[in-house]
C-alpha cells in the first residue's frame, strides 16, 4: 500500500521540502554558516608581500575534523612562497630554477595545511598548529578560528600591481565546500600584543566557502528513530535511509575485521566498516517521549554509532522543536540554545561534555552510544500529544541533516486515551475524595431511609 496516499498535502510538501533542503550549500537553522578567509597583506618585501591568512569558521554547529583543513588556490601569475609561518605546503613543487634561497613552495596550485601540535616555537602564530582541527561558533568559539603567515615573492609590490589568487579550494574529511572569488574588502585592524597599539593592513581580501551536504556525501550520514510511552510501536529508521545493504558494503558484528579496524580512527565516511542494518546508516539518533506530567514533559535521546571504523570527537547534535523555548533541564550533555531568527526560539544544540566522558562518540559497539534526557515546561496553549507533535521537526548531527520517518510512520496514540487529559495526584487526590464523599452521602441517605421504614 502507497504511505503516500493518506498525508495531508502539507505534509508531504514539508518532507519532500525537507528531503531536498541539503542539496543546496544553504543551510535554514544556520543560515549566516559559513568559513570566512581572511587575506591580510601586513607588509611589502622587495619582491612581493607577507599575508596574514585567517579562517574563521561561522558556523554554529558544522565542525572540521583530524585530518583537518587543506586550503588551497591558483596563483595569478608566477608567485611563489618563500616562507610559511603557523602551516605548511604539501608539495614543494620544481624550484630548479632557483639557485641561492629555495622556496617553501613553487607549485602554481599550492596546497596548505595546518601544522601539527607541538610545532616548534619559531614556526607558530597564535591560532596555528591544531592540526587542522576547527571547532564550531556554538561549541567553542575561541578554537573556530586558525591562522598562519605566508611569505609571497614574484608578487606585485603595490596595491595596483599586486594580484588576488583564484580558484580557492578548502578540503575537509567529507569535503562538501565551495568557496567564491576573493574580493576586496576594507583593511583589517589588529592590536599589537601588548594591546598599546593599532595597526593597519595593506590591502586585505576575503573569501567565504559555504558547505554543502550533497557535495559531502551522496547519502545522507545519519538517521532519526522515534517512540513514546503512550505507544508500544517504535518507529525505526527508514528503510535504506543512507543507502541499501550490499554484498562488501558493511560487515556483521561477529565479523573479523572489526578487530583490525584502526585505532583512534575519526574516518566518518568507511562505508565498510558500517554495521549491516535496514538502514545502513552510520550513526542513529533515537528520540524517546518519556513521560507527561502535569506541568513538564520529559524526552529521552539516544545517539548511536554504527560504525566500527570511526570515533566523533567533539560531536554536535542539532534539534528543531517549538518547545525549545521552555527548557528547564538537560542531564547529561551540554546544552546551548540556537536563535537564527529573532522572531523564534524553536532550536537547540547538543554536545558531549567532558566530565560525563561522552564528549567523544566511540566506535560502534557496546560503548558506542550516548544518551542525555530533557525535560520541557509546557506551554499549554500549544502542547499536545496529537499528531506526533511532540517529535523533532529536523535532526542535525555533526551539521549533516538526518533521515526522519515518514510523518504517516509516527507512533500513535491509542483511539481509547484522551490527549488533553492531565490529571496530577492533588487533582487525582481531590477527585478520589468527592467519590468517597458521595459514596458516604449515598450510604447515609439510604441507611437514614431504611430507620424511617422502620
Amino acid at each position: 500500500m502507497n504511505s503516500f496516499r493518506f498525508l495531508p498535502p502539507i505534509l508531504l510538501v514539508v518532507y519532500f521540502v525537507g528531503l531536498c533542503s541539503s542539496v543546496g550549500a544553504y543551510d535554514p537553522l544556520d543560515p549566516n554558516g559559513e568559513i570566512k578567509i581572511k587575506w591580510d597583506l601586513v607588509s611589502w618585501t622587495p619582491d612581493g608581500y607577507i599575508a596574514m591568512v585567517t579562517m574563521i569558521n561561522a558556523q554554529m554547529y558544522r565542525h572540521i575534523t583530524t585530518p583537518g583543513w587543506t586550503l588551497g588556490w591558483t596563483w595569478a601569475s608566477n608567485e611563489v612562497i618563500w616562507s610559511v609561518l603557523g602551516a605548511q605546503a604539501t608539495d614543494q613543487g620544481n624550484c630548479s630554477r632557483f639557485h641561492n634561497n629555495t622556496p617553501h613552495s613553487c607549485m602554481k596550485n599550492p596546497y596548505i595545511i595546518d601544522l601539527l601540535p607541538g610545532a616548534p616555537y619559531n614556526q607558530q602564530v597564535t591560532s596555528c598548529c591544531r592540526g587542522g582541527i576547527l571547532a564550531s561558533q556554538g561549541q567553542d568559539a575561541a578554537s573556530a578560528v586558525s591562522a598562519f603567515q605566508i611569505n609571497v615573492g614574484n608578487a606585485g609590490k603595490t596595491d595596483s600591481t599586486v594580484k588576488m589568487p583564484k580558484n580557492f579550494t578548502l578540503f575537509t574529511p567529507g569535503s562538501g565546500y565551495t568557496c567564491s572569488s576573493a574580493a576586496i574588502v576594507p583593511p583589517t585592524f589588529a592590536l599589537t600584543p601588548d594591546g598599546r597599539r593599532k595597526t593597519r593592513a595593506m590591502i586585505s581580501w576575503e573569501i567565504s566557502c559555504t558547505y554543502s551536504q550533497m557535495l559531502a556525501s551522496r547519502n545522507p550520514t545519519c538517521c532519526v528513530s522515534l517512540s513514546s510511552f503512550y505507544s508500544y510501536e517504535v518507529t525505526p529508521c527508514s528503510a535504506c535511509a543512507c543507502g541499501c545493504e550490499k554484498i562488501n558494503n558493511c560487515i556483521m558484528e561477529n565479523d573479523s575485521r572489526i578487530q583490525s579496524a584502526p585505532e583512534n580512527s575519526t574516518q566518518i565516511n568507511d562505508n565498510a566498516l558500517v554495521q549491516c542494518t535496514h538502514h545502513m546508516c552510520p550513526i542513529r539518533v533515537h528520540w524517546h517521549v518519556k513521560t507527561n506530567y502535569d506541568k513538564y514533559w520529559r524526552v529521552k535521546i539516544s545517539i548511536t554509532n554504527f560504525n566500527y571504523g570511526a570515533k566523533y570527537k567533539q560531536w554536535t547534535l542539532v534539534a528543531q522543536h517549538p518547545n525549545f523555548k521552555n527548557v528547564a533541564q538537560v542531564h547529561r550533555f551540554g546544552y546551548k540554545p540556537l536563535n537564527p531568527y529573532p522572531s523564534t526560539n524553536d532550536i537547540g544544540m547538543f554536545y558531549g561534555v567532558k566530565h560525563y566522558q561522552n564528549e567523544i562518540l566511540l566506535e560502534a559497539g557496546s560503548d558506542g552510544n550516548v544518551h542525555s534526557e530533557l525535560i520541557f515546561e509546557k506551554d499549554k496553549e500549544i502542547f499536545t500529544l496529537n499528531q506526533g507533535w511532540t517529535f523533532p521537526r529536523k535532526i542535525y548531527f555533526n551539521g549533516d541533516e538526518c533521515t526522519m520517518p515518514l510523518p504517516d510512520s509516527y507512533p500513535k496514540l491509542p483511539k481509547s486515551v484522551y490527549t488533553n487529559l492531565h490529571i496530577s495526584l492533588p487533582k487525582l487526590f481531590i477527585l478520589v475524595l468527592i467519590v468517597l464523599l458521595a459514596l458516604r452521602f449515598i450510604l447515609c441517605r439510604n441507611s437514614s431511609q431504611m430507620y424511617q421504614g422502620i
